[in-house]
């Protein structure tokens, strides 16, 4: 099967000169160990060779004798490792050294008093458009953030055409499958997920009929806030009790394997006197995951296109974090107490930002870029500095920047 480049390849190589070792952490499938393997000069399979299995039993030093880099793959099967890889890098003072690449993250404890000057962390996300080779990329993020002019080949493409973009996913081993197989692998990723991996990641026994609840009430509030007490609600019905701190366990352990990504609230002063709201929206780590949560295949998206809106929404959002992340930057969303709403705000390590709105049709860039600047008027700029540029991204359309100074971007022309 022929690689496909990723954005993270160029950060893989910058990080393993910087640090002893990286620790590459991704959803299930979304090809961090064939990113690695493009890297890595010698490599241990620690799920499925039997052999690296015994050898952490009785000789654990084994596994990590090979050319450097060395990948360690699903490394969270053995956490041990994690101090082992600590005390080679102290003792070969070099760097360069491991990667590890795992499906489920370390927990805070072991960071913050393991890994400090060891480790790096690289994250890495399902493919992107322009990754799956969906996206003509004529339109920059960085150009955006440096507010100059842009232009693209119109883009037409049909609903049908972009449902099945998002039933697909950004899975790199669905390139070329066909739509049933694509609707095939969510489905069991997902019911995989509560019936097995939720319980491994912390040795905790969690009840599998409740997380496919929980999850479903997610996908139903995908793009959305909803309360940790919403979704309790949700899979309480009328089952019997299901506590609030239930829940909140199971959302922590669903974030640990990276199958939920919520994005978090962005802080700014403003003018007005509303006051900004800090709940998250909830996300899964690619948005065919609550298709395949919810059973939809492109007929029923079709025959739902408010909800068909909100999956495009969290497609947008998926792939800004991709292209956000190449140049340090991070993704959030800004809403106040007046109701004023941004789907997401971009902003770069040095504290620049550009403010992005969604919309499926590209006749509602109008209201979008209304709203956008209303949000920038709200700005406290003597406090918070002014967006670098204002943006609305669309299923369909041409790249331009309106009279006003807003951005219209469809979101096939758009790469990092």
């Amino acid at each position: 099967m022929n690689y496909h480049k990723r954005f993270t390849d160029t950060e893989l190589v910058r990080r393993l000169g910087n640090a002893g070792a990286v620790l590459i952490s991704g959803p299930k499938a979304c090809g961090k160990t064939e990113s690695a393997l493009q890297i890595a000069r010698s490599h241990v399979r620690l799920d499925s060779s039997q052999q690296a299995r015994l050898a952490m039993q009785v000789a654990p030093e084994m596994v990590l004798r090979g050319e450097a880099p060395r990948l360690l793959d699903e490394w969270q099967e053995f956490p041990e490792l994690w101090d082992l890889v600590r005390r080679e890098v102290d003792d070969q003072k070099r760097n360069g050294l491991y990667i590890l690449a795992g499906s489920a993250n370390p927990d805070e404890k072991t960071r913050r008093h393991s890994g400090a000057g060891r480790f790096s962390m690289l994250r890495m996300h399902t493919m992107s458009l322009y990754e799956s080779g969906w996206s003509s990329g004529e339109v920059s993020l960085a150009q955006l953030f440096q507010n100059t002019p842009v232009c693209s080949a119109p883009v037409s493409a049909s609903l049908e055409e972009l449902a099945e973009k998002i039933l697909i996913g950004g899975w790199p081993g669905l390139l070329g499958k066909s739509l049933k197989q694509s609707l095939d692998f969510s489905r069991d990723y997902a019911s995989l997920t509560a019936e097995v991996d939720i319980s491994r990641v912390s040795e905790k026994r969690r009840d599998p009929d409740r997380v496919f609840r929980l999850m479903q009430s997610i996908a139903r509030n995908i793009s959305s806030e909803s309360s940790v007490a919403t979704m309790a609600a949700d899979v309480r019905g009328s089952t019997g009790a299901f506590k609030e701190e239930t829940a909140a366990d199971y959302l922590d352990a669903l974030e640990r394997l990276m199958f939920v990504e919520d994005l978090p609230a962005w802080n700014a002063h403003i003018r007005s006197s509303a006051t900004l709201r800090q709940m998250p929206k909830r996300h899964f780590a690619d948005p065919s995951l609550a298709c395949g949560i919810l059973q939809l295949d492109k007929g029923k998206l079709l025959g739902d296109l408010e909800y068909f809106g909100l999956l495009f929404e969290s497609l947008v959002i998926r792939d800004l974090r991709i292209y956000a992340q190449t140049f340090d930057a991070g993704v959030r969303h800004y809403r106040d107490s007046s109701g004023l709403e941004v789907d997401a705000i971009v902003e770069a390590a040095a504290g620049e930002y550009i403010a992005v709105e969604v919309k499926l049709g590209f006749s509602a860039a109008d209201s979008a870029a209304e709203n956008l600047l209303k949000f920038a008027s709200r700005i406290d700029t003597a406090k918070t500095p002014p967006p670098r540029a204002l943006a609305v991204i669309t299923a369909n359309g041409f790249a331009h920047r309106r009279a006003d100074g807003v951005y219209v971007i469809p979101l096939e022309t758009l790469t990092a």
